[in-house]
């Protein structure tokens, strides 16, 4: 089947957060507060999921459940499912996993709420790395632990560990870090981290006892030629590791609420089931297994207009801006640009959205939505019709 990756979908009135909901989400800002574009004259490249249809199989899938007429209280209780999730992994990343290990959450960011206070006391810290996708900070403020902040470097687009940073900060102390949240790919850079920064960090925290919570929720949409590693993978035996993974960005489900969270630890994983013995959705369930064992070949033809959608971001960058930095990612459907040299002298990183949205009536997340380490940058969702694509850099290129 040939898949239309073109089609503009109307999402009004969908209660969308991409659509319907950017006043609250970006600007923390009132549903009826006015800004210099009406709502149907912004171009919506914010957010992350896509605005691709949902595959067909899937949707048929849901048609069919429905079909059987009765949406009761359901949680997994046919091996099938876990079955469909293990061949996904093998196929995919070599992977065997242990189907034993795995707990369902809501989302990834309800998983990273639970997690911490189930891994750390009060008085212990968290180290994540930055730029970083703001939840992880979230997650430890929620708990009232504290977040430490480890700078990942950059030159000329490209992102590397700075791990002489991240081991003195480790061993130090004073600090008390105890969990470090892994982005692999990372978000907002796409950066798929090697066997061997892999390796390093994990090395690292296996000497100094600290708990790994890996969000992969990307891993599964890398550039055509790019390989991922799940970093439980490497460390087997190490039952201090916690891998979160989920449909949602790779088939566009954001909304199915359905997320895998392995659990090596016994003790803890019996605790989460003690506190979140949550019931699923039927109608999330017949997804999730259809998005597994029957779109592999969706996803292939996605990753291709993928890569075509960054070779023209690519391209028209280099073309009109080419002081700007950008690096196509590694994974994820995101462009993280670095603009600085184009914005006015008296921009205020603070509201780069409130910027872009006003001057250009595009809606994008600005680097100050991402913790630290992100002052100048843009991120800009290529999960859309090439159209759209156009029609957004022309009105960035018009404003710069």
């Amino acid at each position: 089947m040939k898949y239309n990756f073109d089609e503009i979908i109307d999402r009004k009135n969908t209660d969308a957060l991409n659509y319907d909901g950017w006043r609250q989400y970006i600007f923390k800002a009132d549903k009826d507060a006015k800004f210099a574009f009406a709502d149907d004259e912004f171009i919506r490249m914010w957010v992350a999921d896509m605005d691709f249809s949902t595959p067909p199989e899937i949707l048929d899938a849901i048609k069919a459940r429905l079909d059987r007429k009765i949406l009761g209280y359901t949680k997994i209780y046919d091996d099938e499912y876990y079955h469909i999730f293990k061949d996904w992994c093998q196929r995919h990343y070599n992977w065997n996993i242990d189907t034993r290990e795995i707990v369902l959450s809501p989302g990834i960011i309800p998983a990273l709420n639970r997690l911490v206070p189930l891994l750390i006391k009060q008085d212990e810290s968290i180290l994540i790395q930055t730029p970083s996708y703001t939840p992880f900070k979230q997650a430890g403020d929620y708990n009232s632990r504290q977040v430490i902040y480890s700078d990942l470097l950059e030159e000329q687009g490209e992102y590397a560990l700075d791990f002489a940073d991240m081991e003195r900060k480790i061993k130090d102390s004073s600090l008390n870090i105890k969990l470090f949240i892994l982005c692999n790919p990372q978000n907002p850079t796409g950066k798929v981290w090697t066997q061997e920064d892999l390796i390093k960090m994990g090395k690292l925290c296996i000497e100094n006892d600290i708990w790994i919570i890996s969000d992969e929720i990307h891993c599964d949409l890398l550039r055509n030629g790019v390989n991922h590693t799940p970093i439980a993978k490497l460390f087997p035996e190490y039952d201090k590791i916690i891998t979160c993974m989920a449909p949602s960005k790779t088939f566009n489900l954001a909304g199915n609420l359905m997320s895998h969270i392995f659990i090596k630890n016994e003790e803890v994983k019996n605790e989460w089931l003690r506190l979140y013995d949550d019931f699923i959705s039927p109608l999330s369930l017949v997804a999730t297994k259809a998005a597994y064992s029957e779109c592999d070949e969706w996803l292939k033809q996605l990753k291709n207009y993928l890569d075509d959608n960054f070779k023209l971001v690519e391209e028209f960058v280099h073309t009109h801006f080419p002081k700007a930095n950008f690096k196509v990612p590694d994974s994820t459907y995101l462009a993280w640009i670095n603009l600085k040299e184009y914005l006015p002298e008296n921009i205020d990183n603070q509201q780069l959205s409130l910027y872009f949205a006003n001057k250009t009536g595009i809606l994008l997340e600005g680097g100050n939505m991402f913790v630290s380490n992100g002052d100048n940058y843009i991120r800009i969702n290529l999960a859309c019709p090439r159209a759209i694509i156009k029609q957004g850099l022309e009105r960035i290129k018009n404003a710069l």
